[in-house]
């Protein structure tokens, strides 16, 4: 079944509003862990405006399932965050400094000997890496050429077209990243703007899927649904996939 990696960014967004510790992050993550979630994600900007660097270091202390950071590795204070604190999987974002939040995937053609290096400064200290990318087949192509183990597909392209009732337009640029990705044994992991009225489609479309890391609209959920049951609801999508 595939993993459902919380993405704890929006809580951490909600306790530095009002400053002092409400909610309490690492109760917040122990208690997602122990409501059956697979893995925990932060991803750190520089400017702090949710996870804090402070925070990273406390997770990776109390996290029992998969520590998985995003971020940035154009960043110094970002490289050095992760290879202080050896994740489970670092996840690699082309984010600029002024985006609220990630809104493309890496040109892998591109940048493909700068991510050839930044890949093996984090595999050579057994972290696995995985890479955000668009459902482009050259691009997932290009990311075998990094030697990521895995991708991270960019789903908001996605989410829009579902919610617009062309779940299979929608879908199928996803199923060609998917199989080639799986022709090129990279593992898959997907995120940004799943929920619980697009995930379980596209959980069953997509052959490989290892890991979805959702955040914000988990959270929005759990403010109407409770965060023990919105947890296992998203789970409940994961439950028939392709895997």
């Amino acid at each position: 079944m595939t993993k459902l990696s919380v993405n704890i960014n929006k809580l951490a967004t909600l306790r530095n509003s009002r400053g002092g510790n409400n909610p309490d992050l690492l109760r917040s993550a122990k208690d997602i862990e122990r409501f059956g979630a697979d893995g925990i994600t932060v991803h750190p900007r520089p400017d702090e405006r949710h996870i804090r660097y402070v925070d990273v270091y406390a997770l990776k202390e109390m996290v029992t399932t998969e520590f998985n950071i995003e971020g940035n590795c154009a960043e110094q204070s970002f490289v050095d965050l992760v290879l202080a604190n050896k994740p489970s999987q670092v996840t690699l974002v082309p984010d600029g400094h002024d985006q609220v939040t990630s809104n493309h995937g890496w040109n892998t053609i591109e940048h493909l000997h700068y991510l050839q290096d930044m890949i093996s400064i984090f595999k050579n200290a057994g972290i696995r890496v995985s890479v955000f990318v668009d459902p482009i087949v050259e691009m997932i192509e290009g990311a075998k050429a990094t030697g990521t183990d895995r991708i991270e597909l960019y789903t908001e392209a996605y989410a829009r077209e579902y919610a617009m009732g062309n779940k299979q337009a929608a879908i199928a640029p996803y199923i060609s990243a998917a199989v080639k990705a799986n022709e090129l044994g990279l593992g898959i992991n997907a995120g940004h703007d799943l929920d619980l009225q697009n995930l379980q489609y596209f959980s069953q479309h997509i052959p490989g899927l290892l890991e979805v890391s959702i955040g914000h609209a988990l959270v929005c959920d759990a403010i109407y649904l409770g965060l023990e049951n919105t947890v296992q609801l998203y789970k409940r999508q994961l439950k028939h996939t392709t895997n």
